[in-house]
């Protein structure tokens, strides 16, 4: 919800909460309790004072503190004892205005009374607020996931014009026609991994999250894949450190940056060429890809046949807002991509 929204909401509730204030002054304002002017300065500060307190606390602090985290009975604890508070300020503020002294005879049960009283009126106006928070989060999310869905509908139509690449399938499928003849049980052992590749990008991509460990067994398969185009396997280095255990994650989301690696790699007849590595850490996937590339080939990323890098990066905003930290840089001939994610 956008902020001038949501000052309209606050401003509309305490014009609301003024009218019945006037209300309450004109039913009460007929001489026999106080005079106009003790009236007129003691009923705001009895009923502002505390609404104010009890409905920015609830709204602020304890929704995110502890509704949002499902702490009921620590939220109930919490606001009856901020409630009692702001009663307790209210009444001080009123004390020190009448100089130690209330406008009532009985001092002792007016002050008991007042503290009950604009407890009980923080207590209602922060219901009010921490609804009013609880709508506009609803609301929000509702908007996120509407954005996050056409997003995903962009992404999937953009992933699968990435994923069917006819220059992949046919150079790897010549490459297997080759070596039926040369070398029958390694064309198989390819065909399968082009067969998984090809399962993969039809069932699993669809979902909103995988096993990490189906992701790197697509990627080992695509890298494999590739290697069959060179003479000199050795110009891909790939590795995994760490446990991947149960780890999930969205679906394709390393692929796009070691395709470009693949198309813009400047050679194929040099060790390392291409670095692939994935660092597993506690709560922590890093992720490290760079190629080197030809002095000419200054602007590496590309929407032609693959995701640009602003489409990638707007993905990871949907998915791992705050999650996610993507460092691309260009120089000395090597094109390096490195981010890290929480999970």
């Amino acid at each position: 919800m956008k902020k001038p929204i949501i000052a309209l909401l606050h401003i509309g509730y305490w014009m609301l909460y003024s009218s019945l204030l006037l209300l309450l002054l004109f039913m009460l304002n007929n001489g026999a309790v106080w005079n106009n002017r003790q009236l007129a300065l003691f009923l705001p500060l009895f009923i502002y004072v505390p609404a104010l307190i009890g409905f920015y606390t609830f709204y602020t602090f304890l929704f995110s503190r502890f509704l949002v985290r499902k702490k009921i009975p620590a939220l109930l604890l919490t606001g009856v004892l901020t409630s009692l508070l702001a009663g307790i300020a209210g009444i001080s503020i009123v004390w020190i205005i009448w100089k130690h002294r209330l406008p009532y005879k009985e001092q002792t049960t007016a002050i008991i009374a007042f503290i009950v009283m604009m407890a009980i009126n923080a207590l209602l106006n922060g219901l009010v607020g921490l609804v009013m928070r609880a709508f506009i989060s609803w609301y929000n999310d509702i908007r996120w996931k509407e954005t996050l869905a056409r997003r995903n509908a962009e992404m999937e139509l953009a992933l699968v014009k990435a994923q069917i690449n006819p220059h992949f399938l046919f150079n790897t499928l010549n490459n297997i026609d080759v070596l039926i003849e040369k070398d029958p049980a390694q064309a198989s052992d390819y065909f399968k991994k082009l067969s998984g590749i090809l399962r993969f990008m039809l069932y699993e991509t669809r979902a909103e999250q995988i096993s990490l460990s189906d992701e790197l067994a697509y990627i080992e398969k695509y890298i494999h894949l590739q290697k069959i185009r060179s003479s000199r396997p050795g110009y891909v280095h790939y590795s995994v450190e760490g446990a991947v255990g149960n780890i999930q994650v969205a679906p394709m989301l390393f692929i796009p940056f070691i395709e470009n690696a693949f198309k813009h790699a400047d050679t194929k007849k040099q060790d390392n060429a291409i670095v692939v590595k994935f660092d597993m850490r506690e709560r922590e996937i890093v992720f490290h890809c760079s190629n080197r590339y030809m002095p000419h080939m200054q602007k590496q990323e590309t929407n032609e046949g693959g995701l640009g890098n602003n489409l990638i990066q707007k993905r990871l905003q949907l998915l791992y807002p705050g999650k996610h930290q993507l460092n691309i840089q260009t120089g000395n001939q090597l094109y390096t991509v490195h981010l890290k994610l929480s999970v």
